[in-house]
């Protein structure tokens, strides 16, 4: 198993108000005989290389919680009280160096950026990834910027999509955008298209998926749809629609309800139908078609093009958090799913003729 696929699978520990996924990076138990003592003079003791006004920022964007509920850093400290730091993203282990990272930048204002992520880019640093992740090319693209800090977690990344996914994301630029985008995601009100090459064709053509999505008991790596009664799911709704039938795989538009960890690979695997060359959900093999040597070899030059999961974000589309006008971008197909599904309608045609 690669290592970056691992880093994928860090699980969050809970969510905000704004339904953001927070993980956990520090827990400290208050003693029996501890004073009363605001949180932010509390941690500065116990976390190195952070500054109370560090903490400040932290509390301030709801990212210090005492029992589980998020306070201001003017919180007294009791006996005995849990106090954690947790963040929309796994922790970095290692200071998070500027790499010259080519960025295709979709649109760029004082308040965000939206980017066209490659497939095969790790979007956050973490597990051996300390280099060449999407971060790390945000912090040299932000090097000039003074009110830019790639560890401040009032900025950054709104929302993420898996290492070997392409597509659209949005980063803040600003903790006021950051909070007000983070809370359309949560509403339901962001437009996310996602394209996908599956095996086989769904049917009806159109449908909803629902399921609760959490970690696979059976198999760490993997996320599953659980059953409703099973605490762990959290909840997870995916529309898709058939654009094309290509007999063997079918090319699949799935819009986004909710955003949990590997939904459309999971969700489309529940219903029978795991993405293309999905190692992860069992798509990296022969699941439809015939039994031919020749249609084997296909395949294996179908894999060849495209050396990864199927699946790109396609559009993004949300209300600006300071103009209010709404915004909406487009992501072209790249070119290893194009070339594939080319490939695809060019098998298919010559089988039919």
């Amino acid at each position: 198993m690669d290592i970056d696929e691992i880093e994928e699978l860090e699980m969050p520990v809970e969510a905000d108000e704004t339904g953001t996924e927070l993980y956990e990076h520090f827990r400290f138990v208050a003693d029996k005989g501890q004073q009363l003592l605001r949180v932010d003079k509390f941690l500065v003791t116990r976390l190195e290389k952070s500054s109370r006004n560090r903490i400040q920022q932290a509390a301030d964007a709801g990212c210090i919680l005492v029992n589980g509920k998020a306070v201001k850093s003017n919180y007294r400290v009791k006996p005995l009280d849990v106090v954690q730091v947790v963040m929309d993203r796994p922790r970095y282990e290692l200071e998070i160096i500027p790499e010259d990272i080519p960025l295709d930048i979709v649109y760029e204002d004082d308040s965000l950026l939206v980017v066209n992520k490659p497939a095969g880019l790790v979007v956050h640093p973490g597990h051996g990834n300390y280099s060449g992740t999407l971060v790390n090319a945000l912090a040299y693209h932000f090097r000039d910027n003074p009110d830019y800090d790639v560890s401040d977690p009032r900025l950054g990344l709104v929302h993420r999509i898996d290492k070997d996914t392409s597509g659209l994301l949005v980063v803040a630029k600003t903790p006021d955008a950051k909070t007000h985008l983070g809370k359309q995601f949560f509403n339901k009100t962001t437009k996310r298209e996602y394209n996908a090459l599956v095996w086989g064709v769904p049917e009806p053509s159109q449908g909803r998926i629902e399921g609760n999505i959490g970690r696979n008991p059976k198999d760490r790596l993997q996320m599953a749809v659980l059953p409703s009664d099973d605490p762990t799911g959290k909840h997870a709704v995916t529309h898709y629609e058939v654009l094309n039938n290509l007999t063997h795989v079918a090319l699949v538009k799935c819009v986004l309800e909710t955003g949990r960890t590997h939904q459309i690979r999971v969700h489309m695997k529940h219903i029978g139908h795991p993405l293309f060359n999905d190692s992860r959900y069992g798509g990296d093999i022969i699941l439809r078609g015939e039994r031919s040597g020749s249609y084997q070899k296909f395949i294996s030059n179908c894999f060849d093009i495209c050396p990864r999961q199927a699946l790109h974000a396609r559009t993004l589309g949300f209300v600006h958090p300071d103009s209010g006008e709404e915004m909406f971008f487009t992501a072209p197909i790249p070119a290893d799913m194009t070339a594939l599904i080319e490939k695809w309608e060019n098998y298919i045609s010559g089988k039919t003729n």
